[in-house]
């Protein structure tokens, strides 16, 4: 038996892995002392995501399918950092591979747990300054387009629902925050 906060975890037992995650089912008791299942996914990386801002507060978007929602989506350059390395060697990564650019100047704007009632994804988030351009070199399965835009037009699509994913969402909302706060040196 483990006592988890007010949950006791009777017996857990992994029914499914990949290379990214994991889900486990939990025989538990719940605060009240009922028995009862719990299923947990637990995800290996980190979630990273990255909003590159150039001194015109110009950013850039990256284009994808996502298989799970079946749908084709808009999302500032995000992936999956090893939780035994730096979160920002991760951002740096992504930004690199998936928009080509290297930036001189990194803030974390965000933590963020992304399903807290299923699953223990966790998100870090930055912004990139000074930015430097080379060529993106996505992952061999990656199939992408890049999208330069006014950082201004990418919070309109957000707030108008045309772009959904939670890590873009989040980021792009602090962000703008930020510049209305006067938090985010430019």
């Amino acid at each position: 038996m483990i006592k988890r906060g007010p949950w006791t975890t009777l017996k857990e037992e992994v029914r499914y892995e990949t290379p990214w995650i994991s889900v486990s089912h939990h025989d538990i008791l719940d605060p009240s002392g009922q028995q009862g299942i719990y299923g947990v996914v637990h995800f290996k990386n980190l979630a990273i995501g990255v909003v590159p801002l150039d001194a015109d507060l110009n950013t850039w978007i990256v284009g994808q399918y996502r298989y799970p929602v079946q749908a084709y989506s808009w999302e500032i350059p995000e992936g999956g950092g090893d939780r035994n390395i730096p979160p920002q060697a991760s951002a740096e990564r992504e930004l690199r591979e998936e928009a080509g650019i290297v930036a001189a100047r990194w803030t974390e704007i965000l933590r963020m747990d992304l399903s807290n009632s299923a699953s223990d994804e966790e998100v870090v988030l930055y912004v990139a300054q000074d930015l430097t351009f080379f060529e993106p070199e996505p992952d061999h399965n990656e199939e992408l387009a890049l999208r330069k835009l006014p950082f201004s037009e990418l919070y309109a699509m957000v707030t108008s629902g045309a772009i959904r994913d939670s890590l873009t969402v989040a980021a792009v909302l602090r962000v703008q925050l930020m510049l209305i706060e006067g938090t985010l040196l430019l």
